[in-house]
């Protein structure tokens, strides 16, 4: 299945507002990179040309593109967008994102945005009176177009890296005003069901935060079901209705994912890797590697490297 945003044709206020914060980011990120700032929960990405997958376990996050153009997978899901398009991210999911257009020209501009759920929470309860769409399920990510009044929000905190002494005080303002907006678009409910307590999906996230604290474990369906108070059935259905994926499914992911990071970082053997992620065997292992990462561990490690060297050296 593949997802795309509504597109519409942008006023010259809004190219103008895209320039400028392209201009800012590509200041404050000179070159490819993932480039923290001065405001903690602030990153700027950049890529000058086009990337393979990467997989990442996503944490809650809004992504906005100004310039340049994205694909994210989630299971069998596809997601494309481009600038002046967002991506929201409610719960911890694993991902592959590939970067489709980039050139030095114009490159991948991103302004990534961490979410805390608590501080979503928090605004609920304070727009209670405005008003915030229902709740309704669905997935953990979602597309959706910017507005201008959000559009000028994520400015105004950019901005803020040009005046330092300003951060402080004036970052919380601009991100809960982020947040506000998320929360009043059109796709609000799913920001909205994530974080207040008590509800079925909030206690999804209450399953997906704990395997991501004992993937390698064994898990027992039953056992995580009672741990957040729901039945195994409803505990099956709602987790994936949020994450496209059934509890096994994702351990799997982030088992895998992990297994390619310790792969890369030591020089640990390929057997004793997969046993320490939970597999069996090592033919095992190697199957479901090569089945999400398209090439047997060591072959996949080595093209990694390879890579590496040739960023290295250029």
């Amino acid at each position: 299945m593949s997802v795309s945003p509504m597109h519409s044709a942008p006023d010259d206020g809004v190219n103008q507002r895209r320039a400028e914060l392209a201009e800012l980011m590509k200041r404050f990120a000179p070159q490819d990179g993932v480039y923290s700032t001065a405001i903690d929960t602030l990153n700027i990405v950049r890529c000058d040309q086009p990337t393979d997958a990467l997989h990442v376990v996503h944490k809650p996050g809004l992504c906005v593109i100004v310039e340049g153009r994205k694909e994210v997978r989630l299971a069998d899901e596809r997601y494309v967008y481009d600038p002046l398009n967002y991506l929201v991210v409610s719960v911890t999911l694993p991902l592959a994102g590939q970067v489709v257009e980039a050139s030095p020209e114009r490159p991948y501009l991103c302004v990534r945005l961490d979410i805390d759920p608590a501080q979503i929470c928090r605004l609920i309860a304070d727009a209670s009176a405005i008003g915030v769409p229902p709740p309704k399920t669905g997935r953990g990510l979602f597309l959706d177009r910017i507005d201008s009044p959000l559009l000028d929000a994520v400015l105004r905190l950019l901005r803020l890296l040009d005046s330092p002494d300003d951060i402080a005080t004036l970052a919380p303002l601009a991100q809960q005003e982020i947040f506000y907006r998320l929360l009043r678009g059109t796709q609000g409910q799913r920001l909205q069901e994530i974080a207040i307590p008590d509800t079925q999906t909030h206690r999804i996230s209450r399953a997906i935060e704990w395997l991501n604290t004992h993937y390698a474990e064994p898990l027992s369906i039953d056992s995580l079901a009672q741990m957040i108070n729901l039945s195994p059935s409803a505990l099956h259905h709602r987790f994936k209705a949020v994450t496209a994926m059934s509890p096994l499914q994702y351990q799997k992911q982030l088992r895998l994912q992990e297994a390619r990071r310790l792969l890369l970082a030591d020089n640990s053997d390929v057997s004793s890797i997969g046993y320490k992620m939970g597999y069996e065997s090592p033919s095992q292992f190697s199957r479901e590697y090569s089945r999400l990462f398209g090439a047997s561990p060591s072959k996949d490690i080595a093209r990694l490297r390879a890579q590496a060297l040739q960023v290295d050296s250029a």
